[in-house]
This record gives C-alpha cells, structure tokens and sequence, in this order.
C-alpha cells in the first residue's frame, strides 16, 4: 500500500484476512490465487509487494460473489431500487470508516480536477451497474443474470486496450471468447421434447440455469419471467465495464480507500434521486426486517469487494485484476445450489468451466 497511509502492521493484518477468507470459504478461488501467486516465492521482498494486487483481487472476487446471494435474499419482497438506495447507506459508512482509518481521507483537499471528474463519472457508470443489476437480479434467474454481468470482461477488455494501452495479446483473445462462449452457453434455454404419455401436465426443464415451462399442446415456451431481466443485466456489464476504465484513469495519483468513498458518495446520491424520482420513499418503512438484514450484509459484502477491487486495480493491470474479479461466479454458483438449490445442466457447467479457463488464461 501508499507509504505513509498505512502500516505494515494494517498492511499484514488485511493480507492475513484476504487470504483466511478465501481458504475457508471458496478453495477455488484460494487454489487459484495460490496458483497464480506461486512465482512469488521468487521475488525480492519489494517485487513480493508488487504482486499483492494479485490477493486483493482474488479476495474481491470472494466478496462480490456472496453480494449477489444476499442481496437475492433481501429483495424478494422488496423493490429494487429501494434495496440499492438502502445498501449503498452501508457502503458509503464503510468505505468512509476505512478511508479515515488509513488516513487517506486527509489527501481530500489535494485531489485533481481531473480525477475529480474521472471519480464522478466512475461513480455514476457504478450506480447505473446497481440499479440494472439488482433489477435484473429481481426478475430473473441468479445463476442467468450473474454470467452476463461477469462477460463485461470482455468489453472492459476492449476498452483497457483503447483507452488505456494495455497489451491485448493472441492469449487473451482465446481467453475472451471462452468467456463469451461459456457465458452463452449458461444462458441458453434447453428445451425437452414431449413424450404422448404426458397428457396435460406440464414439463419442466432446466437450463444453463433458470426452469422453463412447456404446454402439452405445442413446442412453444412459457417464459415465467420474461426478457426484462435480459435487457438490464446487458446494461449492468456495460456500466461495468465503463466503471472498470474510468475508476482505473480515476485513481491515479489518489489513495485507492479515498477514492472508493468518494465514488461511493456519488452512487449513493444517485441511488436516492432515483428513489425518490420514481416516488419509493414510502416504501423504505415497509421492508421487512429479515431482508432489511440481507441488504445491510450484502452493503458490507459489497464494502469489502470495493476495497480489495480498487487496491487491486490501482497497483496492477484492470486487464488481469477485472477478469480476476470476475471469478466470483464460481462462489455465486455454489452459493446459490446450496440457498436457492439451483442445479447447472450438463450445458451450463460447460459453460462455466469455459469462463474460468478463459479468466485464469488471462493471469
């Protein structure tokens, strides 16, 4: 971390904490970092601090992928948008808090106009990516809407070699389309043909990763949930993505902790202009009180995810660090079997071991 910021005692105690996550609750994720991390053992005491991006974005991974199963848990009774409004409040508390508590927050008066800019920009692109997100999120399928919001890596990607001059080599290019690849696969429908025997019931199937029903009479699908929840998860990794390359511009020459509370004041304003926009407000008193408790614990998932993301962005390459990030797919599937007890098909598990070869061939 920035000299001076915070120290070496702060320093080793999150280390210590992001690696204890990852081992006790997603091995996946641990056994990837382990494996990524290994060339470490050969490096110089300065080069090994370098390579800690490498452990932030691996434990930023673990916490955005539990985000999505509790913030599941906290919106189905309650709307979206509240439920954003509401968990943003808990964010903003927590980065702040950490903020003061490296010191960074001291450096708020020396903060350019352009990264001003450059954080405001990037905090608005974020909060567009929650209110889509958590809406698609609401009406459809979590292990649906999960993978299209993760395939941002591509066009972050895209956008990291525009903008920014990262090098996009033939590596990378098998890696992106095992990412797009799986990502359809996960989402495609798999319909079951109709045996004469089945009489008036209805069939159902599981696909990549949502149950579809099926009338006796015809082949036609009835869709439960509509394409509502297509459109928003689209716009979700698009914002993303946008989020992903200003932040990375945003945080140069700022403390990665100042610059998350900072961007999170700008979510925050957004996601209750909408509320109140749309007229929400009066819904904030009628949530119930066990969703109101997965909003407040998916605010500090999120919290931790943000940290470890923009410490991660700030000292390595947002070409390695997003795609890293973007492993907490494997921590939303497992989740979400053992809550919501969502089973992959043949098809989508396919398609799920696409995009985390395509994400580790990017390390």
């Amino acid at each position: 971390m920035n000299a001076g910021l915070v120290s070496d005692g702060q320093e080793q105690a999150l280390r210590f904490f992001a690696i204890q996550v990852l081992k006790m609750y997603s091995p996946c994720l641990y056994a990837s970092a382990f494996v990524a991390d290994f060339p470490r053992a050969h490096l110089t005491k300065k080069e090994d601090e370098a390579m800690m991006w490498i452990i932030f974005a691996f434990a930023s991974a673990f916490f955005a992928g539990i985000t999505s199963i509790l913030a599941k848990c906290g919106i189905k009774g309650t709307d979206s948008d509240v439920a954003t409004a509401i968990r943003t409040v808990v964010v903003l508390v927590f980065s702040w808090f950490m903020a003061l508590l490296s010191g960074s927050g001291k450096g708020i008066g020396e903060v350019e106009g352009k990264t001003w800019g450059f954080l405001v920009l990037s905090g608005m692109a974020t909060g567009a990516s929650w209110l889509c997100y958590f809406k698609a999120l609401q009406t459809g399928d979590i292990n649906k809407v999960v993978p299209i919001d993760k395939s941002s890596t591509v066009l972050t990607i895209v956008l990291a070699f525009l903008f920014l001059g990262e090098e996009v080599s033939a590596k990378k290019f098998v890696a992106l389309f095992l990412i797009g690849a799986g990502t359809y696969l996960m989402i495609q429908k798999k319909e079951v043909p109709f045996s004469s025997g089945m009489g008036k019931k209805e069939a159902s199937v599981s696909d990549g990763m949502q149950k579809k029903r099926f009338p006796p009479s015809g082949g036609k699908q009835i869709n439960e949930k509509g394409k509502g929840w297509l459109l928003y998860a689209c716009l979700s990794a698009v914002f993303a993505s946008l989020t992903a390359i200003l932040g990375k511009v945003g945080i140069q020459g700022i403390e990665s902790n100042l610059g998350t509370a900072i961007r999170t004041t700008v979510v925050l304003f957004m996601a209750w202009l909408v509320v109140f926009v749309t007229g929400k407000q009066h819904m904030v008193r009628r949530i119930p009180g066990k969703e109101l408790a997965f909003i407040f614990l998916s605010g500090l998932a999120t919290g931790a995810s943000w940290l470890c993301y923009y410490k991660a962005l700030q000292d390595g390459l947002a070409s390695v660090v997003v795609p890293i990030d973007k492993l907490s797919i494997l921590v939303t599937v497992g989740f979400s079997y053992v809550v919501f007890h969502e089973k992959l098909s043949r098809r989508g598990a396919a398609g799920l071991v696409m995009i985390v070869a395509g994400t580790l061939a990017m390390l």
